[in-house]
């Protein structure tokens, strides 16, 4: 699945499948600017900041459960999101600073750290990679990625995929391949 947020006309944060289909709103009341996104994969959450509403929130996949971390003045101008164990990290762009949020209970915020020009923030930890199982997006034998001659992209699960082409190129009869 793909996670992201919009505020547009109608502001939410919304999944779908990574080739775009199944587009689904999960969060689409009492949110404002959802600017960054982190997803905690073992338990299936989603996070996000909301910039106007100065808030952190969470909803579970299917957008349900869905509660305040933390709100507040000291929340303010946050950027990046990313989370780890207990807690949540983010930049806070006024001050420039790492902040490490307690996600269980939202009153343990630290500054960790100074950093100049931080604009986003990234948790890399071996334990947080899912495993890669055979997907419908392999290289075949003759070096195309799912059997597709430009762009596969995972559908609903990883058996399944969808060919796309580059700009200018259309989809030929048999889905495969770019014309």
């Amino acid at each position: 699945k793909l996670f992201f947020t919009d505020y547009g006309n109608a502001a939410k944060v919304e999944r779908c499948d990574m080739d775009g289909m199944n587009r689904t709103w999960i969060v689409d009341s009492k949110i404002e600017q959802p600017t960054a996104l982190a997803l905690d994969l073992i338990n299936k959450y989603v996070y996000w900041v909301d910039i106007y509403l100065d808030s952190v929130e969470v909803v579970d996949y299917q957008g349900r459960k869905r509660h305040t971390i933390i709100k507040g003045r000291q929340i303010r101008h946050l950027r990046g999101l990313a989370v780890f164990e207990n807690y949540l990290y983010t930049v806070n762009s006024d001050n420039l600073s790492i902040l490490q949020i307690n996600r269980y209970n939202g009153t343990d915020v630290q500054a960790l750290a100074r950093l100049d020009n931080a604009k986003e923030i990234h948790v890399y930890q071996k334990r947080t990679q899912t495993a890669v199982r055979s997907h419908a997006c392999e290289v075949d034998p003759y070096g195309m990625p799912g059997g597709c001659s430009h762009i596969c992209l995972l559908s609903g699960n990883y058996k399944a995929r969808t060919c796309r082409c580059r700009t200018g190129f259309i989809l030929g009869s048999d889905g495969r391949s770019c014309k």
